[in-house]
Protein backbone atom coordinates (compact mmCIF):
# COMPACT_ATOMS: atom_id res chain seq x y z
CA UNK A 1 0.00 0.00 0.00
CA UNK A 2 1.02 3.48 -0.54
CA UNK A 3 1.40 6.35 1.85
CA UNK A 4 2.30 10.56 1.24
CA UNK A 5 3.99 10.92 4.00
CA UNK A 6 6.68 14.02 5.04
CA UNK A 7 10.28 13.13 4.96
CA UNK A 8 12.54 15.04 7.01
CA UNK A 9 15.29 16.53 5.20
CA UNK A 10 17.88 19.60 6.40
CA UNK A 11 20.24 20.30 9.23
CA UNK A 12 19.92 20.18 13.12
CA UNK A 13 17.12 22.71 14.32
CA UNK A 14 16.09 23.88 10.85
CA UNK A 15 14.65 21.00 9.40
CA UNK A 16 12.10 21.19 6.28
CA UNK A 17 10.36 18.29 4.62
CA UNK A 18 9.74 16.73 1.33
CA UNK A 19 6.11 15.14 0.74
CA UNK A 20 6.84 11.75 -0.70
CA UNK A 21 4.68 9.13 -1.78
CA UNK A 22 6.33 6.00 -0.42
CA UNK A 23 5.75 1.84 0.42
CA UNK A 24 3.66 2.40 3.80
CA UNK A 25 6.49 -0.82 5.17
CA UNK A 26 9.18 1.58 4.30
CA UNK A 27 10.45 4.19 6.80
CA UNK A 28 10.91 7.57 5.56
CA UNK A 29 14.38 7.96 6.41
CA UNK A 30 14.81 4.85 3.86
CA UNK A 31 15.29 6.96 0.54
CA UNK A 32 13.07 4.32 -1.58
CA UNK A 33 10.74 6.52 -2.69
CA UNK A 34 7.81 6.10 -5.25
CA UNK A 35 7.57 9.97 -6.41
CA UNK A 36 8.27 13.24 -5.08
CA UNK A 37 5.08 15.51 -4.69
CA UNK A 38 6.31 18.84 -2.75
CA UNK A 39 8.06 20.15 -0.15
CA UNK A 40 6.82 22.04 3.17
CA UNK A 41 9.18 24.44 5.50
CA UNK A 42 7.60 24.87 9.07
CA UNK A 43 9.78 27.83 9.76
CA UNK A 44 8.41 30.02 6.51
CA UNK A 45 5.54 28.15 5.78
CA UNK A 46 6.13 27.59 2.69
CA UNK A 47 4.44 24.93 0.89
CA UNK A 48 4.83 23.63 -2.89
CA UNK A 49 2.75 20.42 -3.35
CA UNK A 50 2.13 18.96 -6.96
CA UNK A 51 -1.87 18.60 -7.04
CA UNK A 52 -1.88 16.92 -9.93
CA UNK A 53 0.53 14.00 -9.14
CA UNK A 54 -1.44 14.11 -5.50
CA UNK A 55 -4.76 13.84 -7.11
CA UNK A 56 -3.25 10.84 -9.25
CA UNK A 57 -2.26 9.33 -6.01
CA UNK A 58 -5.14 9.52 -3.91
CA UNK A 59 -7.27 8.55 -6.18
CA UNK A 60 -5.51 5.69 -6.62
CA UNK A 61 -5.58 4.63 -3.02
CA UNK A 62 -2.33 6.39 -1.24
CA UNK A 63 -3.39 7.01 2.18
CA UNK A 64 -2.43 10.23 3.43
CA UNK A 65 -0.68 11.07 7.16
CA UNK A 66 -2.87 13.58 9.32
CA UNK A 67 -0.23 16.34 8.77
CA UNK A 68 -0.39 15.76 4.87
CA UNK A 69 -4.19 16.03 5.41
CA UNK A 70 -3.69 19.28 7.12
CA UNK A 71 -1.34 20.63 4.81
CA UNK A 72 -3.63 19.44 1.99
CA UNK A 73 -6.66 21.07 3.31
CA UNK A 74 -4.56 23.99 3.30
CA UNK A 75 -4.04 24.16 -0.11
CA UNK A 76 -7.56 23.99 -0.67
CA UNK A 77 -6.95 20.41 -2.40
CA UNK A 78 -10.03 18.28 -2.51
CA UNK A 79 -9.90 14.76 -0.54
CA UNK A 80 -11.46 11.50 -1.69
CA UNK A 81 -14.63 10.77 0.97
CA UNK A 82 -12.62 8.39 2.53
CA UNK A 83 -9.89 10.91 3.85
CA UNK A 84 -11.03 11.51 7.47
CA UNK A 85 -9.43 14.83 8.30
CA UNK A 86 -8.39 14.77 12.48
CA UNK A 87 -9.99 16.34 14.77
CA UNK A 88 -8.48 19.20 16.74
CA UNK A 89 -7.22 18.04 19.98
CA UNK A 90 -9.92 18.58 22.90
CA UNK A 91 -7.76 18.56 26.16
CA UNK A 92 -8.89 18.05 29.05
CA UNK A 93 -6.84 20.05 32.19
CA UNK A 94 -5.77 17.35 35.10
CA UNK A 95 -5.37 18.60 38.54
CA UNK A 96 -7.47 22.26 38.22
CA UNK A 97 -6.92 22.58 42.03
CA UNK A 98 -3.23 23.16 41.23
CA UNK A 99 -3.53 25.76 38.77
CA UNK A 100 -1.92 29.11 39.83
CA UNK A 101 -5.53 31.22 38.91
CA UNK A 102 -7.15 28.47 41.00
CA UNK A 103 -4.74 28.71 44.11
CA UNK A 104 -5.38 30.44 47.29
CA UNK A 105 -2.09 32.53 47.78
CA UNK A 106 0.85 32.42 45.31
CA UNK A 107 4.14 32.26 46.54
CA UNK A 108 5.18 35.86 45.88
CA UNK A 109 2.21 36.69 48.24
CA UNK A 110 3.55 34.28 50.45
CA UNK A 111 7.18 35.96 50.38
CA UNK A 112 5.43 39.62 50.86
CA UNK A 113 3.31 38.78 53.78
CA UNK A 114 6.48 36.99 55.96
CA UNK A 115 8.26 39.96 54.85
CA UNK A 116 6.17 42.22 55.97
CA UNK A 117 5.60 40.33 59.50
CA UNK A 118 9.53 40.25 59.93
CA UNK A 119 9.87 43.93 59.21
CA UNK A 120 6.90 44.71 61.74
CA UNK A 121 8.54 42.34 64.37
CA UNK A 122 11.96 43.95 63.93
CA UNK A 123 10.62 47.42 64.54
CA UNK A 124 8.62 46.12 67.62
CA UNK A 125 12.09 44.83 69.05
CA UNK A 126 13.50 48.37 68.94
Amino acid sequence: MLVIRLQRNGRKSRAFYRLVVQDSRRTPTSGKVVALVGHYDPHSKDTVINQEKVKFFLDHGAQPSEKVVDLLQKQKIKLPNWVKPSNPKNRSIKNREKLRKNQSQTTEEVVEKEAVEVSVASSDKE
